[in-house]
């Protein structure tokens, strides 16, 4: 668990599961992959099996131990849904988000379809609690189909992460999308993040009013374009907080 993150859009992350395989052309140049591969082979470290699927029960109560409340980005290593991963696994990592409520959850995933049937089927009979807020990544026209799945979700909050952007999303179906997330991917393989795709989501979150955060233009560095769209940083959030408390007063959708 990371107390501090450089994700602009969250606090810290918390890793119960590390690894993954790509699926899209948005993982080809993924950080946390290459983070990972960094350390493989090095024995006694937490990423000695690299990029390697690992679960980790020893950090499923990480949450209950951070008193201060935080909002937490799960598995920014991973992907809760990978269809590895088992159910009971999952369902620990629910039932530890659910216990330590004191915190708001980003969970987020490009396994869609996976994530909407483990949800309707855990909270059949009610929503998903509001702390728990529920996203999918989206990296052009052909990810649009993640958007309907999450939509499936009885979450109160529902986000896109937009990033790495590669390619215009077209028309945007944002119904019960409470938050928005647009970024240009970074490393030393970036490619290119072109002005009219972001001011397209841009404007279509305005015409819907939701709530769009702009996290980078990325390149060789994730701060090496800045963060300005058009001259403004956009850090919009969904809902508004006490600033002593991350409980979620009023929250957009």
């Amino acid at each position: 668990m990371a107390d501090k993150s450089a994700i602009e859009w969250t606090d810290a992350t918390w890793n119960p599961v590390t690894g993954c395989t790509k699926i899209t052309r948005g993982c080809d140049n993924c950080y946390a992959a290459r983070f990972a591969e960094r350390w493989r082979g090095i024995r006694g470290h937490p990423y000695e099996q690299g990029f390697d699927l690992r679960l980790w029960p020893s950090r499923l109560d990480q949450p209950s131990r951070w008193r201060k409340q935080r909002m937490i980005f799960v598995n920014s290593m991973s992907d809760l849904f990978h269809r590895r991963i088992p159910r009971e696994f999952i369902d620990a990592v629910f039932d530890e988000m659910e216990r330590a409520n004191q915190h708001i959850y980003q969970v987020l995933t490009k396994r869609s379809s996976l994530m909407r049937n483990y949800l309707r089927f855990r909270y059949a009979n009610h929503q998903v609690p509001e702390h728990i807020w529920c996203g999918v990544s989206v990296e052009d026209a052909n990810g649009t189909a993640r958007i309907q799945h999450l939509q499936a979700v009885p979450a109160a909050v529902r986000f896109l992460s937009i990033e790495p952007l590669l390619g215009s999303v077209g028309d945007l179906n944002l119904d019960g999308i409470s938050w928005v997330i647009v970024g240009g991917e970074s490393g030393p393989n970036s490619r290119p993040l072109r002005l009219e795709w972001v001011r397209s989501v841009r404007d279509q979150c305005a015409s819907a009013n939701v709530p769009f955060f702009f996290k980078q233009w990325g390149g060789r560095t994730p701060k090496a374009g800045g963060r300005e769209l058009e001259g403004v940083e956009h850090n919009a959030m969904p809902g508004q907080y006490m600033e002593d408390d991350l409980r979620v007063i009023q929250v957009a959708s």
